[in-house]
């Protein structure tokens, strides 16, 4: 699984480093049910009503550990509004990820897969790999590599969703 996922990876690198284009998604929506970080269950249908952003990342994905103090700024300034973070692991151990989790601070969810069965049902080819979830449970949008996710397009886009 880690050597896919680290060509996954070389594919990303030699890609745009930031782009901010997300792309409109017509398309189902897989199940999202995973442990987190902090041991509970997490279920994205929990977050009905919510607009989420879920990230498929791994923690020697140069472009992951950039964006994700960006990815805590957005968080912030969504704060009281319908808008959550959660962020899955792609197939790597609870041990590598909380050594991750403690030197780069996310303040958002951490989902663990380590098996990788949603990394194939949710199609996340690329590290990162972004989905935008609206507040039906629907994927709306979706950005294959890392971004500035404290760009102005992004946070439009949110609060469109957030207000329809």
């Amino acid at each position: 699984m880690k050597k896919i996922i680290a060509l996954l990876v070389a594919l990303v690198v030699s890609a745009p480093a930031f782009a901010v284009n997300l792309k409109p998604f017509d398309g189902p929506t897989p199940p999202l049910k995973l442990q987190g970080l902090d041991g509970k269950t997490h279920d994205l249908n929990d977050d009905r009503g919510k607009v989420v952003l879920v990230q498929f990342w791994a923690t020697y994905c140069g472009p992951c550990r950039k964006e994700m103090p960006s990815m805590n700024k957005l968080l912030k300034s969504f704060e009281g509004k319908p808008f959550d973070i959660l962020a899955v692991d792609m197939g790597e151990t609870k041990e590598e990820v909380q050594a991750f989790v403690n030197e780069v601070k996310p303040e958002f969810t951490i989902l663990l897969n380590p098996e990788g069965d949603a990394i194939a049902a949710w199609n996340a080819f690329a590290v990162p790999a972004n989905f935008l979830i609206d507040k039906t449970g629907k994927i709306r949008y979706t950005l294959f590599g890392g971004t500035d996710w404290a760009a102005p397009e992004i946070a439009q886009t949110i609060t469109e969703l957030i207000n329809e």
